[in-house]
């Protein structure tokens, strides 16, 4: 039986919630997307990078640079996750802090992780024991390398007046420090930038390329030149004149070509090595020791593989 009176009591009620659910829902997408347009770590563009923009250091060495005054500084981009890259690092050419008279410092430069905002160290005392440690605020992801690579630049420029030298280095490399220093000691102290030097690589417009870049955001057929992001080594005069130039210059996430463009406009050409094949990312299938000890720096498959490659090194006989 239709009973009216039991109808008029619900629908109100019934109103009443429908409308909620919708208010709660507005709010949270608008939450969602606020946080999405104002948090430069998490906006979702493939090709536009939030810099120049004021990040800052959740983990930090404010001093130590600055007091050792290292004849170079080699910065290692890791993610965050990756403890067991930095240990093998720290166990093999990482350990090197004396070379040919002249001292180099070690740091791992590290973003922020989706999952934890502070890196889950191995022990309370790790960062203590080893100062190594350099963590900023930003997403650390692919598309994020060259948020990591100018924060890295601003973090020399203001932490080391008294070095001479930084080596960007990736964290799945032989680095053969001794050849580096060597390179070092004749090289010019100013507007000095060295690496495997790209020239005139075109850019590559297939959409399912790691690399791709529209035409929109990059209209130039090909790039300048530029220092392969595997391992560079500039004079500690540029990060500064590098970071002015970033004012003026939209940021593309490809970050060993984003420097060589902040380069180009500041009319600064980049040096080539004067040995040939100092800087190697198609290592050969076979290699010995030998091998290993007359470059700078080789890409590997993996970290894991410095293991080997230092062994086979630290055991070379006479070349």
């Amino acid at each position: 039986m239709f009973r009216p009176s039991l109808c008029s009591e619900k629908s109100p009620w019934k109103g009443a919630r429908r409308w909620l659910f919708y208010v709660v829902l507005s709010l949270m997408l608008g939450v969602l997307v606020l946080y999405t347009w104002f948090s430069p770590s998490w906006r979702p563009s493939l090709f536009h990078v939030e810099y120049p923009y004021r990040y800052h250091f959740i983990l930090d060495e404010p001093n130590r640079c600055r007091q050792e005054s290292p004849f170079v500084v080699v910065m290692i981009p890791v993610a965050p996750q990756g403890r067991e890259a930095r240990d093998i690092i720290r166990r093999t050419w990482g350990r090197e802090s004396q070379v040919l008279g002249q001292l180099i410092s070690y740091y791992f430069l590290l973003g922020k992780s989706r999952i934890v905002s502070v890196i889950k160290l191995k022990s309370p005392d790790t960062f203590k024991k080893y100062h190594d440690i350099l963590q900023s605020n930003f997403l650390d992801s692919y598309k994020n390398l060259t948020i990591k690579t100018m924060v890295m630049l601003e973090w020399l420029g203001s932490h080391c007046p008294n070095t001479s030298y930084a080596m960007k280095v990736d964290s799945d490399t032989f680095l053969n420090v001794r050849n580096l220093v060597d390179l070092l000691l004749e090289a010019p102290r100013h507007n000095y930038m060295t690496g495997l030097v790209a020239r005139g690589a075109a850019v590559l417009r297939d959409p399912t390329s790691k690399w791709f870049l529209s035409p929109e955001v990059f209209p130039e057929d090909s790039y300048p030149p530029y220092a392969l992001g595997v391992g560079y080594v500039l004079s500690l005069d540029l990060p500064n004149q590098i970071l002015e130039a970033s004012k003026t210059i939209q940021a593309v996430y490809i970050e060993d070509v984003y420097l060589g463009l902040c380069m180009r406009h500041l009319g600064i050409p980049l040096t080539d090595p004067p040995h040939g094949g100092s800087f190697v990312i198609n290592t050969p299938s076979e290699t010995t020791g030998c091998y290993f000890a007359s470059v700078i720096v080789t890409l590997l498959q993996n970290s894991e593989q410095i293991l080997d490659v230092w062994k086979a090194y630290e055991t070379r006989p006479d070349c």
